[in-house]
């Protein structure tokens, strides 16, 4: 069994060690190390090679935001996915984080099962976690004064078939619920996704539903 390496960055030790007893119970994830700061999280991610930082966003020194752009940012860590923790009243830094390059996002008093399917869900790189409200809270921010144009290619660099695509990624469905709303094959699907990763330049999914509700390929409100 190939285990998940996990670091966990939290500035408040009873939580940070709350949630390294729960990895811990885990039979298939192993913390490898845990920081207490934004920049201590960047340096364990470059020293421990770890293949999930569980990031809270506010932590002194440098905060989760800035830490996972630097993260993202770091070719050496091309493999690092970064699973951001925020409470009901940060909801604004939560799109922050997804640009800085963030996979997904959980609310702190989720449910521990959940976590851990979390882990394995953005650690995998299979799908945006919780999509359906990832989505709501992307389109509501990215209505804002504050939101800004996206900086990367967007979807008229796609083929018709691969806006589809994007439009699915984006509204949460997984590769293989693209697959039956086109009639393809899930494989294909999956082909389709990286294509499109490709062209856009996309670190992970997360990114996809990004450039696809900045540009309007979907609408908030629409189903």
């Amino acid at each position: 069994m190939t285990m998940i390496r996990v670091l966990l960055a939290d500035d408040q030790t009873l939580v940070r060690s709350a949630f390294a007893m729960l990895v811990k119970s885990a039979g298939d994830m192993e913390v490898v190390a845990e920081a207490g700061t934004g920049r201590e999280a960047v340096e364990l991610a470059r020293s421990e090679r770890a293949d999930l930082v569980v990031m809270d966003i506010r932590m002194p020194d440098l905060d989760g935001i800035e830490a996972t752009r630097l993260i993202a940012a770091d070719e050496d860590l091309a493999g690092v996915k970064v699973l951001v923790l925020t409470t009901y009243d940060t909801d604004e830094h939560i799109v922050e984080a997804l640009r800085a390059g963030a996979s997904g996002f959980l609310v702190k008093d989720t449910k521990p099962a959940e976590l851990l399917d979390a882990i394995r869900t953005v650690a995998a790189g299979e799908s945006l976690l919780s999509p359906g409200p990832t989505s709501r809270l992307i389109a509501r921010f990215l209505r804002a004064p504050h939101a800004v144009a996206p900086a990367a290619g967007g979807p008229e660099e796609l083929s018709e078939r691969e806006r589809q695509v994007l439009a699915l990624v984006a509204r949460g469905l997984n590769n293989t619920e693209i697959a039956e709303a086109l009639g393809l094959s899930p494989l294909t699907a999956k082909t389709h996704v990286s294509r499109i990763m490709g062209k856009l330049g996309a670190r992970d999914r997360a990114q996809l539903v990004m450039v696809a509700y900045e540009s309007g390929l979907v609408v908030p409100g629409e189903g």
